[in-house]
């Protein structure tokens, strides 16, 4: 993992000592981090539409507690098709791409 990644050396200093070097809390440490960006984009999405969790959850046609496990970055769910309705009622559509994984050593 690459150095800029981290913005504090607290940060630094605990990816270093409890996840460097592990191939599975690495592994673990990554699939966290796709988490929480797909709830921060959704969140962002969102906000910037000028739609509460509710509204959107109207247009999505599912409930306010769906969008809000969709919002927690600790939610492991996420299904395309739900990411693709989101999309869809934001006026936005879901690109995905794959990316070389970086591995040490």
């Amino acid at each position: 993992m690459p150095k800029a990644k981290l913005r504090s050396k607290a940060s630094r200093y605990l990816y270093d000592r409890y996840i460097a070097g592990d191939p599975r809390r690495e592994q673990e440490y990554q699939e966290e981090l796709v988490n929480a960006e797909i709830a921060r984009k959704i969140f962002d999405l969102r906000t910037k539409a000028g739609l509460t969790q509710l509204q959107l959850a109207a247009k999505v046609g599912t409930s306010k507690s769906a969008i809000s496990r969709l919002e927690d970055a600790d939610y492991e769910g996420h299904s395309l098709s739900m990411l693709k309705r989101i999309a869809e009622a934001l006026d936005k559509r879901v690109e995905i791409r794959f990316v070389p994984v970086k591995r040490t050593g």
